[in-house]
């Protein structure tokens, strides 16, 4: 019973790390003081919580606690929080705070639902559908998020063509201005981002764990790299290359259809994936 307790708090911790890595990637994307502060302080949280069962685990033992699988992945995901908190408060490298805990997040991730040494088979078997369901939880709010953005952009395009055809009425006013459209649509994506990429960590995970037979050329494991990848090349577009407007908007609008063929066609191909079942 404290053995699945403490579980729940791991698992807090890894949410609380997930939403951490969220902001800092906003953070990382738009250069958001805000998003970057609010990061600093989940992030401080889960290094206090992580500390403090650190040291309870070395008053339990009476020693170090490195010496199993399970205690040496808690304390590598500790050392690179740590690093990266006093990094980024000495020297403000921001965007080595994002990548570094990405990092961290994973290992975080494998040690808290990886069934290793100190878990039964039920307990083993109860985390491993906690995993699930988390991974499955991200990965739908990210399609959420994907899937408002391409509606933005659709009325982008509507209200487009209804200003360049001069068709001025009720319709044209109660659709938002162009560039609240531009904007909230690509907003949407870059929270999108980040929920994707921290579904997939948690889903390869999960499926190392459950299949012996896991293959990365799963057709729902790689259509959903696919989207990754397209949705951040996305967001390079709209960043580094300063596409915007009409033609944006049409590309988040292809990028629609891969995420509908991604979930259907992708999901019903796939070996393992629950969504092809």
């Amino acid at each position: 019973m404290v053995d699945m307790e403490l579980t729940r708090i791991y698992e807090l911790i890894v949410i609380l790390y997930a939403v951490s890595v969220l902001l800092y990637f906003i953070d990382f994307v738009q250069n958001n003081r805000k998003a970057n502060s609010i990061a600093f302080w989940l992030l401080s949280i889960v290094w206090v919580l992580q500390t403090a069962f650190l040291i309870l685990r070395m008053f339990e033992t009476g020693r170090f606690p490195i010496l199993t699988v399970s205690e040496g992945l808690y304390f590598y995901a500790w050392v690179l929080i740590t690093l990266s908190l006093v990094i980024n408060r000495l020297f403000r490298v921001d965007f080595m705070v994002f990548f570094t805990n990405v990092i961290g997040f994973l290992i975080m991730a494998i040690h808290t639902f990886a069934p290793l040494e100190t878990y039964t088979a039920v307990q083993s078997e109860r985390l491993v559908s906690e995993l699930l369901i988390i991974h499955i939880t991200m990965a739908i709010l990210s399609y959420g998020a994907f899937s408002i953005s391409f509606v933005f952009s659709a009325l982008y395009l509507v209200q487009y063509n209804l200003l360049k055809k001069k068709k001025w009425g009720k319709r044209l006013l109660r659709i938002e201005d162009l560039t609240k459209l531009d904007y909230m649509s690509y907003v949407l994506i870059l929270i999108g981002v980040p929920l994707l990429l921290l579904s997939l960590i948690l889903g390869i995970i999960w499926a190392y764990i459950k299949y012996v037979d896991f293959h990365w050329y799963d057709t729902k494991v790689l259509g959903s790299f696919l989207m990754f990848v397209a949705y951040s090349a996305y967001l390079y577009a709209r960043l580094r290359r300063g596409i915007q407007g009409k033609a944006i908007a049409m590309w988040n609008i292809g990028l629609f259809l891969v995420l509908l063929i991604n979930f259907f066609l992708f999901g019903s191909l796939s070996n393992f994936h629950f969504w092809g079942s």
